[in-house]
């Protein structure tokens, strides 16, 4: 192979990666954070829920990207610029509730009362960790989507969310029960620091059993306003010891 035509090749397949390497969705170009802050519309507390779903959006987006789905995430990106730009949010949705509500429960997680057992009773199962005591720390993002057990391994749901920075100290995992504590679509709020988890922080662990769940009570309001309720606080926090 002569000089010239190494030289061509090189030059090829030198473009060609640049070529693929600009097709990659780029997230960071949509400025999000930006658009928030330059937008008097979503600024306001009364938008906080759209802010919040084109934040889920933009974690899709990441997804997405994640699995070399570029195409995807830049059509999901097209549409969160969209959102941005068009209408207020509020007034482009579905006003048919029972379809509403049918989607809300296919999002919910399917632990329902009395699944099945895990492995911890297998030979060879592994201690569980205190999370206090992980090497490195936990991030969030390793626990939202996560399932939680309860101490005699029944599966009672998912981590749906995590509320950090209380001036007491005291952090919160909030569960989605699936259908297991009661009836209905209801989360509880479990302290963080009472949590154990598996090695590969696939799966956290209550430190309570089954039949100890019915005990524990439904998060009393969507909007957090019992992080101020210090008496629901203590009483909650005290079926967890």
């Amino acid at each position: 192979m002569t000089t010239a035509r190494i030289v061509l090749m090189a030059v090829l397949i030198s473009a060609l990666g640049a070529t693929e390497a600009l097709a990659e969705c780029q997230i960071a170009d949509a400025k999000l954070e930006e658009a928030i802050q330059q937008n008097p519309r979503l600024r306001g507390p009364a938008n906080s829920q759209s802010v919040r779903d084109l934040r889920s959006l933009r974690d899709a987006a990441l997804t997405l990207r994640s699995y070399g789905r570029h195409e995807d995430c830049e059509r999901l990106l097209a549409n969160i610029r969209e959102l941005i730009a068009g209408p207020p949010m509020g007034s482009l949705g579905d006003n048919d509730e029972e379809e509403a509500d049918k989607q809300n429960t296919a999002s919910e997680p399917k632990a329902k009362r009395g699944a099945s057992l895990g492995n911890r009773d297998k030979k060879g199962a592994k201690p569980l960790v205190r999370i206090d005591q992980l090497t490195p720390g936990l991030r969030t993002d390793q626990m939202i989507g996560a399932e939680v057990r309860s101490s005699d391994d029944k599966i009672v749901g998912e981590v749906r969310n995590i509320v950090f920075g209380t001036k007491d100290g005291r952090d919160y995992a909030i569960v989605a029960s699936g259908g297991f504590f009661t009836t209905g679509k209801d989360s509880i709020v479990v302290p963080i620091r009472s949590l154990k988890v598996t090695e590969d922080r696939s799966s956290f662990f209550l430190p309570i059993t089954k039949e100890m769940m019915r005990t524990v009570p439904v998060m009393p309001d969507q909007e957090y306003n019992w992080l101020s309720d210090q008496a629901w606080r203590a009483h909650n926090d005290a079926l967890f010891r």
